[in-house]
């Protein structure tokens, strides 16, 4: 009886998270699974998480669009998405840094035909505006335009597990995708830097009419740098 009893608590189980994700699947929601975001524990052991309050992320558009038009925060995820002319809505994490190892994490989630669009950046830089930006050119997540350096392929309709590491001294970002190294490039210099993250439409490889991004579980940890 006991087995009997076990045998139909799993199948009831499989149903109900079958009949989950075809709820989602059918209301075109991005549902949360195991794989769908890859665990980072291990990248952030050794950094201290940033204390950071909901004024620290500020919503940066078109000044003639209501927010309301381009930004909403539910459920714990902040959903960004921009349109001809004003293809633009991006959220700055308002900590500035100027020194030390500091990293930039969170779960983003793509829909599909969002193309040319930059998801995440690094901002400051010596000799041009950014350090590091992440773009999307149909459903591959590359360094800048650089279609030949691609970080993650496949990207659309799921949650990723972004992490971006950058050592300000030794001048250097590494990205991981779904806890996996995926990136290793040199900085661009500067004196002081902060996160973005969001869409903001590029002018290379057709971009698309429409984009969007959604986030959720951003963070921002830091230590010193290592002598």
């Amino acid at each position: 009886m006991a087995g009997s009893s076990s045998s139909r608590s799993s199948l009831l189980l499989a149903a109900a998270a079958a009949a989950a994700t075809l709820c989602c699947a059918l209301l075109s929601l991005p549902c949360a699974s195991a794989s769908a975001a890859g665990g980072s524990a291990h990248l952030t052991a050794g950094f201290s998480r940033v204390a950071l309050s909901e004024s620290q992320f500020v919503v940066q558009k078109p000044y003639d669009v209501p927010l309301h038009e381009r930004y909403e925060q539910s459920g714990g995820v902040r959903r960004m998405w921009g349109h001809p002319g004003g293809a633009r809505t991006e959220i700055k994490v308002n900590r500035i840094y100027t020194s030390g190892v500091w990293q930039f994490e969170g779960d983003v989630y793509v829909p599909s035909g969002t193309s040319g669009a930059s998801v995440m950046q690094i901002f400051g830089a010596a000799t041009q505006a950014t350090t590091l930006m992440l773009h999307v050119y149909d459903g591959r997540l590359t360094y800048y335009h650089e279609l030949t350096r691609v970080v993650a392929d496949r990207v659309y309709d799921r949650w990723v597990r972004l992490n971006v590491v950058h050592d300000v001294a030794a001048g250097n970002v590494t990205v991981f995708v779904d806890g996996e190294r995926r990136l290793s490039a040199r900085g661009h210099g500067g004196k002081a830097h902060y996160f973005k993250f969001g869409v903001y439409k590029q002018s290379h490889h057709h971009p698309s009419l429409r984009m969007e991004s959604r986030w959720r579980n951003v963070a921002v940890y830091t230590k010193p740098a290592v002598n």
